[in-house]
């Protein structure tokens, strides 16, 4: 596009002179700068003569007369001209905030930076620094950023170690230039004016690990926006969650347990997103999950800060519990390399061997030697609910279903935590119906699970499922046999609104509404579509009348 302007411009100005020699023409150009930076999103327009916007270079160049007398340099609502009148040449570089850069790009600190601090300045009375710390403070305490910018923008150049304040006032400054920038060009110079700010916090008031994590969580928020003009893809989506990963990952290094709860999210959040797009293998994801838990679970044992612990528990750990077992990388092999030396030298410790024994049976491996090990070593070191529920497992594994139902049996009279015995009724149920064809008792512990934890949607899945095998043995005529369908798409239709059910049971929606009845059977039957149904028999359900 830069080039086709350019382009226009040049016959333009061709086309002009042919007209009329009275009004030589000329093309002036150069680059806008905000705070040392190339500027985009700057509207430059020549007194008589031509406008256009500058990109990420914050290069312009356009069509000037030669009684021109300035340029005007607008950006969002605030205009600047730069008098040309009288000068020679046709390059014009023009600073629209702080000073042109020297040569490199960046704004080097000279003797003009005054490194003292807040006490030092306070004792020397320096007005320069006083008078602009005051005007400052007073637009930013109104919210009136566009007025606080000005003289913000003075203290954070020239006095960069005088006050903290500078570095979190200056964030909100950004986030709300960000927020509100009307362009993605415009959105993506606040963000790495933003990111610089933090190396410069780092710089002068240390921190480096809190701050890493502060910005990679912005970085992060802000570059990956779904209000941006484009979604980043491809490349630009593999370099942003790299950046962010490289700061979060450093963050969590050197802050340990000390990490913020929502770093810990967002670590994981980056690790699973570039195993994804293949920019890290399976075995760096499980290691940056163990880290991510047992930071976590410092956090909570410490239970220093009621407020984080209760983030974590409720909101940190269930996320990196669902998205590891969703990634793709916690396969058996993957995981197997990494416990089996861990079990090994922790084989008397229960609380690790049900931490392991819970991921190897998210990520599937219940038919694997360690699981079995490990599982017969749990129930003789505390024979605990989940430790019965593992040795359940184990022996229907055996195709000993007998010691199956035995242990189930246990686990759900020793558990206390309605989720996890929902769980249990739930797998207990799958057995009765996969293993025994008991219908009837396998719904019944469906919809126990059902109680105790109503957003468990296997359980709404495995109903239908019993009513779609059980609609061929259904007592009764085609109509009624057919009827059985409504009431199993009942509970496919419950069961979509789960995440972990959703694919599944929309295509089993698809598949058996096929086996409804059509509206001549309906019609013997006198029934409309929309009206209330009994489907009898041990199924004993209302349902809709659908064609």
């Amino acid at each position: 596009m830069k080039a086709i302007l350019r382009i226009s411009l040049l016959i333009a100005a061709v086309v002009m002179v042919g007209i009329t020699g009275a009004q030589a023409q000329r093309v002036v150009k150069g680059t806008v700068y905000i705070d040392g930076e190339p500027a985009a999103g700057i509207t430059v327009e020549a007194h008589k003569g031509g406008e256009m916007m500058t990109s990420f270079d914050g290069k312009y160049e356009v069509e000037a007369d030669e009684k021109s007398k300035y340029i005007r340099f607008t950006f969002i609502d605030e205009s600047k001209k730069l008098d040309i009148e009288g000068k020679s040449g046709d390059v014009f570089d023009f600073a629209f905030s702080g000073s042109l850069p020297s040569g490199d790009g960046e704004k080097e600190e000279t003797g003009e930076v005054n490194l003292s601090t807040l006490e030092e300045l306070m004792k020397a009375q320096d007005r320069d620094f006083l008078n602009e710390l005051s005007l400052y403070g007073e637009f930013f305490k109104q919210k009136d950023y566009k007025s606080a910018i000005p003289h913000w923008q003075k203290l954070y150049n020239m006095y960069p170690k005088s006050t903290m304040n500078l570095y979190i006032h200056g964030s909100k400054i950004y986030e709300h230039q960000i927020e509100t920038a009307k362009t993605d060009a415009e959105r993506d110079r606040y963000i790495d004016l933003y990111m610089k700010l933090y190396d410069k916090r780092m710089k002068y008031f240390g921190e480096r690990g809190y701050v890493l994590g502060r910005k990679g969580t912005s970085w992060l928020k802000y570059k990956l926006d779904q209000n941006r003009d484009k979604a980043p893809e491809g490349d630009a989506l593999k370099a942003i969650h790299k950046s962010g990963y490289a700061w979060l990952s450093e963050s969590v290094e050197l802050q340990g347990d000390q990490t913020e709860p929502p770093v810990l999210l967002l670590y994981m959040q980056t690790t699973v997103a570039l195993f994804k797009l293949g920019e890290l293998p399976k075995e760096q994801v499980v290691k940056n999950y163990e880290v991510s838990t047992a930071i976590a679970n410092k956090i909570v044992e410490a239970n220093e800060d009621a407020d984080k612990v209760k983030l974590t528990q409720e909101t940190v750990i269930p996320y990196i519990e669902n998205i590891f077992g969703k990634s793709g990388a916690a396969d058996c092999e993957a995981l197997i390399s990494i416990y089996e030396p861990q079990y090994h030298d922790n084989s008397n410790d229960a609380d690790f061997i049900k931490s392991m024994l819970r991921r190897l049976g998210r990520a599937g491996c219940t038919e694997t030697e360690l699981f079995g090990l490990a599982t017969e070593r749990l129930y003789e070191l505390d024979p605990s609910a989940e430790a019965a529920f593992n040795m359940a497992r184990r022996f229907l594994k055996k195709d000993d279903v007998e010691k199956a139902r035995e242990y189930y049996q246990m686990a759900i009279d020793q558990e206390t935590d309605d989720k996890l015995k929902a769980t249990y009724h739930y797998e207990r149920g799958l057995v009765r119906f996969t293993k025994d064809g008991n219908y009837v008792g396998a719904r019944n512990d469906a919809r126990r699970a059902l109680e105790l934890d109503p957003d468990l949607c296997d359980a709404n899945l495995l109903i239908a499922n019993i009513y779609v095998a059980a609609s061929q043995k259904f007592d009764g005529s085609a109509m009624e046999k057919s009827a059985v369908f409504w009431v199993a798409c009942d509970y496919f239709a419950k069961a979509r609104r789960g995440e972990d059910c959703a694919i599944d049971a929309a295509e089993n929606l698809r598949k058996y509404k096929a086996y409804f009845p059509n509206k001549e059977e309906a019609f013997m039957e006198g029934l409309q579509e929309g009206s209330t149904y009994h489907v009898g028999g041990w199924i004993n359900e209302n349902t809709k009348v659908r064609f």
